[in-house]
């Protein structure tokens, strides 16, 4: 069986090697072709957008693994009843449970290397990619909100630790390649969300230990003291919680702060979830956890980047029963037809999922396992038939 098993491994690698080059070099032509119309503007050149495409590859490979092992996979289980070689195997003793672990072993390989491709590769070549056309066009990277990117955190007694004495909200006017922010300002509120100071910055750069080095600081002060004079209405500080008489502007070449925000933080803030890996994504959905703020959409991609890759055994499963196929039920090329088919329809469905969970509140990890769930209810159903026919 040892033979066997090395013989299925081969066939199936060699397929599924084509159909993976096969799509890479068809996602590197869409992705040049709508970088072409950039090139020669701001001083982006044709080999720039030629390195761009280059460097986005190992992230397509995350993308098209699965569909590319569905179709690798049928094709060779299709050769095999084509040639009759499936028939001799199954004369010579081999079961159908027999050949669905002969796949699972070599589904393993596939899911490590979407896994690797996926937490280790892609999370370094997407931000690179970026960079990249943004220091050829000498461009900043800004959110897409006019106003820039916004996030905020908690502001504690003791910087990062102790009692939670407000909440800050940042807003950067652009975040550069080389990690330096342009054009900061802060908004801090206390625990009643009433404005505190308001600082404004040219620069900041991250100094490593939570800490950020403001330059070029404007910082105004609002007191509230009034507030809790005696005699004030608490229902008139609601709408006059600072007076003019009690606001003061401090001005200073450079002011560290302390802040939960890192340049990690600020990075996958403007990115989007599905090209995020499972590590960014825990620790960004933590982030927006503890600072109160909508978490979903996280945790639905923090379970599909956990769950997708293991959908390869799924496909792997569905590609099984088109062994028991005869010529006379269709060629090659009509079962490869109904692969691709097969494969477009389970990205549907899980994008589909993904948003009916999204809107109806669904556990992020029941939305994220039910497609592949579903598929997999189609392989053994499909097994079956072929088993009973």
């Amino acid at each position: 069986m040892k033979i066997l098993q090395r013989y299925f491994a081969v066939s199936i690698f060699q397929a599924v090697l084509f159909v993976l080059l096969a799509f890479l070099a068809l996602q590197a032509f869409i992705d040049l072709t709508g970088e072409l119309p950039k090139v020669g503007r701001n001083g982006y050149t044709i080999q720039y957008a030629f390195l761009y495409v280059l460097v986005l590859v190992p992230g397509h490979v995350y993308e098209v693994m699965p569909i590319a092992a569905l179709i690798g996979t049928i094709y060779t289980m299709a050769q095999f009843a084509a040639s009759s070689e499936f028939t001799i195997m199954r004369a010579s003793s081999m079961s159908t449970a027999m050949a669905a672990g002969f796949l699972f072993r070599i589904g393993i390989v596939f899911v490590v290397i979407t896994f690797i491709f996926g937490e280790l590769i892609t999370p370094r070549t997407e931000p690179l990619a970026e960079r990249l056309k943004l220091t050829s066009r000498g461009a900043a990277v800004s959110s897409e909100f006019r106003s820039g990117l916004w996030t905020k955190d908690m502001v504690k007694s003791d910087g990062l630790t102790g009692t939670v004495t407000g909440s800050r909200f940042f807003n950067v006017g652009e975040a550069r390649p080389d990690g330096q922010l342009k054009n900061v300002k802060l908004y801090e509120f206390d625990t009643d969300m009433r404005l505190r100071t308001l600082t404004v910055a040219k620069g900041a750069t991250y100094q490593g230990n939570n800490i950020w080095r403001l330059t070029d600081v404007t910082e105004t002060s609002f007191s509230n003291s009034a507030a809790t004079s005696p005699g004030f209405e608490p229902k008139l500080a609601n709408y006059f919680g600072q007076e003019t008489s009690l606001v003061r502007t401090v001005q200073s070449a450079s002011k560290d702060m302390t802040s939960e925000v890192t340049p990690k933080i600020l990075t996958v803030s403007a990115s989007d979830p599905e090209r995020m890996s499972a590590s960014e994504l825990a620790v960004y959905t933590r982030h927006l956890a503890e600072n109160k703020q909508e978490t979903e959409r996280f945790r639905i991609a923090f379970w599909k980047k956990l769950i997708d890759p293991l959908a390869i055994f799924v496909l792997m499963a569905l590609a099984l029963p088109f062994a028991y196929m005869h010529t006379r039920s269709g060629g090659i090329s009509l079962k490869i037809f109904i692969g691709i088919m097969i494969g477009v329809s389970f990205m549907l469905v899980n994008t589909l999922f993904s948003h009916l969970g999204l809107l109806s509140t669904w556990p992020a990890f029941l939305t994220a396992v039910a497609p592949s769930t579903l598929y997999l209810l189609l392989a053994l159903g499909a097994l079956w038939w072929v088993e009973r026919h």
